[in-house]
């Protein structure tokens, strides 16, 4: 029988500033919310709209601290990570389930604030310094890559 991969890549945009907590055992742990859009297409009017997927991101230790210190709400993020379902019951007694993310690896995207002169957009025109996406942020600009990249 062949083994389980539990694996989850994510490109987003977090939608509140981070949230650094300590577990009993002195560990950090940082709650992140990142929202990832999908197109999809209306049926009624046909043209392709974005629909957001809000997902909650747990980092632990160093990293969890670092996401704290230079991260905010708005910023383009990388998450490389796994799956966790979780579930619990309230002090009433409901039953309650979560489905989230727990990082691997965040790298940060993008620059800390908006560019001067991006008119406040977020992220900046062009994706900023190290996006791995267009200006459009649809799919890898052409001269992005390098034959010495290809790793065959």
């Amino acid at each position: 029988m062949a083994g389980s991969i539990n694996t989850v890549v994510l490109v987003g945009n977090l939608t509140r500033d981070p949230e650094l907590k300590s577990l009993p055992s002195g560990t950090s742990v940082c709650s992140l919310r990142v929202a990832v859009n999908d197109r999809v297409k209306d049926p009624t009017t046909g043209e392709w709209t974005e629909k957001p997927n809000y997902i909650t991101v747990d980092v632990f230790g160093g990293q969890a601290e670092n996401c704290a210190n230079y991260l905010a709400r708005g910023r383009q993020v990388a998450i490389e990570g796994r799956l966790r379902w979780r579930e619990w019951e309230t002090q009433e007694g409901q039953k309650r389930e979560a489905l989230n993310v727990v990082a691997n690896n965040v790298q940060f995207i993008g620059p800390r604030e908006p560019a001067a002169g991006s008119g406040g957009a977020w992220p900046p025109a062009g994706g900023g310094q190290g996006a791995p996406y267009n200006d459009k942020g649809l799919k890898p600009a052409e001269d992005d890559f390098k034959d010495d990249d290809i790793p065959f």
